[in-house]
């Protein structure tokens, strides 16, 4: 079965080929783009080794490239399509930013916005989970484990 195109699974997919960037490069496996008017102006993935930041996490990568792309702060017209649920601080930037909309594939139980907080995403902020979460979650078991493997 082909994927359509334009939809939040074909988004995901390419989201899942940023992640699949940072496996190679040794990073958590997590990739993020961020759609406008149907075409994708921003694609990252975590870079938070590389860089030795904390805060270089796939989402904070892929809002500072859309936000230069369109030349504004504010992505209010914008979908974020990120691999992994994303974390308290990524979830506050995107109030910051009012996105559109936030479509996540696998859920983190651990670090995850819904577990940590309220009210954290900008009250027009949709948000859609569980979008290829099967994939999305296996590739970043098979980091996990092979991370364990190596101690």
């Amino acid at each position: 079965m082909a994927l359509q195109p334009k939809s939040d699974e074909y988004y995901m997919k390419e989201a899942l080929k940023e992640a699949k960037k940072a496996l190679e490069l040794d990073e958590v496996p997590v990739g993020a783009v961020i759609v406008c008017n149907n075409q994708i102006i921003a694609r990252a993935h975590n870079f938070t080794e590389h860089l030795n930041d904390v805060t270089a996490h796939a989402e904070m990568q892929a809002f500072t490239s859309a936000a230069d792309y369109l030349g504004g702060k504010y992505l209010n017209e914008c979908t974020l399509y990120v691999t992994l649920e994303p974390c308290l601080m990524c979830a506050g930037a995107s109030y910051w930013a009012q996105l559109n909309k936030i479509v996540f594939g696998a859920s983190d139980e651990k670090r995850g916005f819904q577990n940590m907080a309220g009210l954290v995403l900008h009250p027009k902020t949709e948000c859609v989970k569980g979008v290829i979460a099967e994939e999305c979650a296996q590739l970043l078991t098979d980091f996990f484990a092979s991370k364990r493997e190596l101690k």
